[in-house]
């Protein structure tokens, strides 16, 4: 018990002295809400007290950093040791551009690479397909062959600086491209470090940048966690994320839910397809997660991931190792949470939901830029966002302590019920079979548009609040600059790309692409033939094309 019993009576005594006086100003004067709620529509109590917590248990239930189970954090220093990653999102245009904002980014303190691909390359298909016509380079960066990533990484330290990738379908392919650019600049793959998203199963949920169907695109992703768990120890082969649930409109607790769920999924395909021992791969498995607007909600919602997943690699799938119980994750401030009115109230959200974020012990940290809603982000947006971090660790002293609101009867009753509720969706996922059949049910989907459909019910009753949009607002137009691709640079991508393959040995693309056909029929890694793909100058639609052909391409039932 977390408080002795005499502190408990003591306690519930005063309770009802203070309620018997709630109750004489209530009458006089009833809360103007008939219901107080989190974002997520979860009920919050007038006032939480030691008896919300008397059942827990500290050594179980709390503890301490860097020990099980380990919801105050996996470092035994916190950020006294080292701060969070200041990660900021970038890419834009061709490959050479992004790499200008990325030399900018790190000149300013960024202190990791994170990589926005546009639309064609997110969905496999190369700058000059009929499909890709108008949207080169327009939400992110062009990436066709071996020789755009060079660029891109051109001047990077790739064995000192991290780099996130932000790509699903093609991931094989763009990840063989920075271990092929690594190899090529002489630096072994066991001295590159990163992470490529590489998380399909919310691509079905949410994302839908799809490709192929669920199963082999899971087979995938485990080839990835097989290659990197032997040869690239240090990458971080999936990013398991709940981002683009929360984005798609679902709750705190489903986000927590089905991305954990999706994680479990992903260590059963593991070593079930590839016979890997669980403790050769779970400790580079990464997840990434969204900070909403509501601060206490959040910084829950963080800290019971880091137990939920502790208990269930511990008790669920057994690993030995404590580094496979650690959760690592990447958290970014919350896109739909931005407002094209008033976009300067866009910063304060920001800096809120990056609070949240550290204090619930993020590892990552990207926080949006203000311009995001109307734009891609300029020079200017991109600076005040990373100092928004800067700030916050280096001023707020908010980095002093490990886990500050440990204890708080509020924040560990929230911890525990959004733990509870999470509970509940992983074990109906598992009566459904998992996750993989659950979404060919539509079982998240459906649960995510629902919530969606409230939350939107919700801000047109005036019954939630967005400053500017439904409450406190203005005529005033606030002049933002955008910023715009000009179609000039589709122009220059197709010519590039187009110079590659005339350059290029044919013989050598058609025997690699052979190669990665015969490893998807046979059922063994594409990871060393994707390698050899891409030194050859295959393009990543040449080699999706490999898997659509295989596999089939996926269309996207449209449930409601």
């Amino acid at each position: 018990m977390y408080f002795a019993k005499e502190l408990l009576e003591s306690s519930s005594a005063m309770r009802s002295k203070w309620e018997d006086e709630v109750k004489k100003i209530v009458a006089k004067s009833a809360d103007q809400k008939p219901r107080w709620t989190t974002v997520s529509d979860l009920e919050i109590k007038r006032l939480y007290t030691p008896e919300d917590i008397k059942d827990m248990d500290f050594a179980k239930d709390i503890g301490y950093p860097n020990q099980f189970p380990f919801i105050r954090g996996n470092q035994p220093t916190g950020y006294r040791g080292k701060y969070w990653t200041f990660r900021m999102f970038s890419g834009m245009g061709d490959a050479k551009t992004t790499n200008e904002r990325w030399h900018m980014l790190l000149k300013e303190g960024q202190t990791g690479l994170s990589t926005a691909f546009d639309f064609p390359t997110l969905m496999g298909y190369d700058s000059d397909s009929p499909k890709a016509r108008g949207e080169c380079g327009k939400c992110g960066v062009a990436i066709d062959t071996l020789e755009d990533f060079m660029q891109l990484t051109d001047g990077i330290p790739m064995d000192k600086v991290t780099t996130s990738m932000t790509i699903n379908p093609p991931a094989t392919a763009l990840w063989a491209m920075y271990c092929a650019a690594a190899e090529i600049r002489g630096i072994p793959l066991s001295k590159i470090g990163g992470t490529i998203q590489n998380d399909m199963l919310k691509e079905f949920i949410a994302q839908k940048t799809l490709m192929c169907p669920p199963e082999p695109s899971v087979k995938l992703v485990s080839d990835t966690v097989e290659f990197g768990a032997k040869y690239v120890p240090r990458w971080n082969t999936i990013s398991i994320s709940g981002y683009h649930i929360r984005e798609a409109g679902a709750t705190a607790v489903q986000e927590l839910a089905f991305t954990l769920r999706d994680g479990m999924e992903y260590v059963e395909d593991v070593i079930r397809r590839k016979g890997l021992d669980v403790d050769s791969f779970a400790n580079r498995l990464s997840f990434f997660f969204n900070s909403h607007s509501d601060f206490f909600e959040e910084i829950a919602k963080l800290r019971a991931a880091r137990r939920i997943w502790a208990k269930a690699m511990r008790d669920r799938y057994k690993a030995k190792d404590e580094r496979s119980w650690w959760m690592r994750f990447h958290t970014q401030t919350a896109g739909c949470s931005l407002t094209a009115q008033q976009p300067y109230n866009n910063v304060v959200r920001t800096t809120t939901q990056a609070l949240a974020a550290v204090l619930g012990g993020t590892q990552s940290l990207h926080t949006n830029s203000l311009d995001e809603v109307l734009c891609l982000p300029s020079d200017h947006a991109v600076q005040i966002a990373l100092r928004t971090q800067q700030i916050i660790a280096e001023e707020t002293g908010v980095a002093n302590t490990i886990d500050p609101l440990a204890g708080s009867y509020f924040v560990e009753a929230l911890t525990n019920e959004m733990e509870e509720k999470a509970w509940a969706y992983i074990h109906k996922i598992d009566e459904m079979g998992g996750m993989v059949a659950a979404i060919e049910k539509g079982y998240p989907q459906l649960e995510i548009a629902d919530s969606a459909y409230l939350f939107q019910r919700q801000i047109d009753a005036n019954e939630r609040i967005m400053v500017g949009v439904n409450k406190y607002v203005t005529s005033e137009v606030t002049p933002i600059p955008l910023i715009e691709i000009d179609d000039e640079v589709e122009t220059q991508q197709v010519k590039r790309l187009q110079a590659v393959r005339r350059k290029r040995d044919g013989k050598a693309v058609k025997k690699a692409l052979d190669d990665i056909k015969n490893a998807c029929k046979k059922g063994t890694n594409v990871m060393p033939h994707c390698i050899e793909a891409v030194k050859s100058m295959a393009s990543v639609q040449e080699i999706c094309d490999v898997y659509r052909e295989v596999y089939g391409e996926y269309r996207d039932p449209g449930l409601y």
